[in-house]
């Protein structure tokens, strides 16, 4: 009987690598078909142009903090409204930052070409520009930032505005301030309009203080100091003085210049006097206008005295002021 062949197991042999690629092999006993790599490289592309243009949105919309040199940005893009920093507040804010770093960002315009324009937070980078100075740290070189897209100029100082109205205690001169030189700078048409437009979250009475503080911004930011020092009740005497008689004026500013202004004291004594003296000259100034008939002129009031000052004078007044009043206006 003839003797059986015994077969051998056939050898597996591993394809060659040009041929597993051309198949489409990617590991041990499994396959991934071509279709599946274009899907695969499709969806990753589609997901990162979503990340990178979820990340373009929320930069430009202002939710995303940015660090920036602080090189890169314009303090004096717009007009400030804080006239003087207080030391003790600047040197508390450095401690802080020292300590905790910066906890809350600027808010910045895109000016292009890498630079970038401050709209607020403008005592936080005099801060960190002081503490960088002083100390060379590497950590104050850049500052935190949001950048806003405002709709206008206008837009731009009014979150400025409601910014430090927050923050800062700011006096009705700084808030005057900052109207007039905004309507100066072509910002509103006029400093009425600025005053409206600025401080409309403000109550009335408010705004009238600080409408009647920028009269005495433009009579007398040139010659005055220490003016975010002069309280509320001096302030509005100034102006009604100011708007009363223009020889005040004069006088007033002959005498800041005279005066040896170290400090915000040395100036609030110059501004007592000068209201003092001229209410009383004005209370002496008694002017005899016909025979017999004295006048005392203030500011709401008329006082005639005198021997003739009678009863026929006061008939004759009542006739004419009668007639004055029934008089067209021009």
């Amino acid at each position: 009987m003839a003797k059986r062949k015994r077969l051998s197991p056939a050898a597996l042999t591993e394809a060659p690598p040009e041929t597993k690629a051309a198949l489409g092999w990617v590991g041990h006993g499994t396959r991934r078909p071509p279709i599946a790599d274009v899907t695969g490289d499709a969806a990753e592309q589609s997901a990162f142009e979503e990340v990178a243009g979820e990340l373009r949105r929320a930069r430009t919309e202002g939710r995303m903090v940015l660090s920036l040199p602080l090189e890169a940005v314009d303090a004096t893009h717009m007009i400030r409204d804080r006239v003087v920093l207080d030391a003790e507040e600047m040197a508390v804010l450095k401690n802080s930052l020292r300590a905790r770093g910066q906890q809350t960002p600027i808010e910045v315009l895109d000016l292009g070409q890498g630079r970038y324009g401050l709209i607020s937070g403008w005592r936080r980078l005099t801060a960190l520009q002081a503490l960088l100075q002083e100390t060379g740290e590497d950590r104050f070189k850049t500052i935190n930032a949001l950048l806003r897209m405002p709709q206008d100029v206008g837009a731009s100082y009014l979150a400025m505005v409601e910014e430090n109205e927050i923050r800062a205690d700011l006096s009705f001169y700084e808030r005057a301030r900052i109207a007039v030189q905004a309507a100066r700078a072509g910002v509103f048409s006029d400093t009425h309009t600025a005053v409206q437009s600025l401080f409309s979250a403000a109550r009335a009475p408010k705004r009238s203080k600080i409408m009647a503080f920028t009269h005495l911004v433009e009579q007398l930011d040139a010659d005055l100091c220490f003016p975010a020092a002069i309280p509320e009740k001096v302030g509005l005497a100034l102006v009604a003085e100011l708007q009363a008689n223009t020889r005040f004026r004069h006088r007033l500013r002959e005498a800041l210049r005279k005066a040896d202004l170290q400090d915000a004291q040395a100036e609030r004594k110059v501004l007592d006097a000068s209201l003092k003296a001229h209410a009383a000259s004005r209370a002496k100034t008694v002017e005899e206008i016909a025979h017999g008939v004295k006048l005392e002129a203030g500011r709401g009031r008329i006082t005639l005295t005198g021997a003739n000052v009678n009863a026929t004078l006061e008939a004759d007044l009542r006739c004419w002021l009668l007639a004055r009043g029934r008089a067209p206006s021009a």
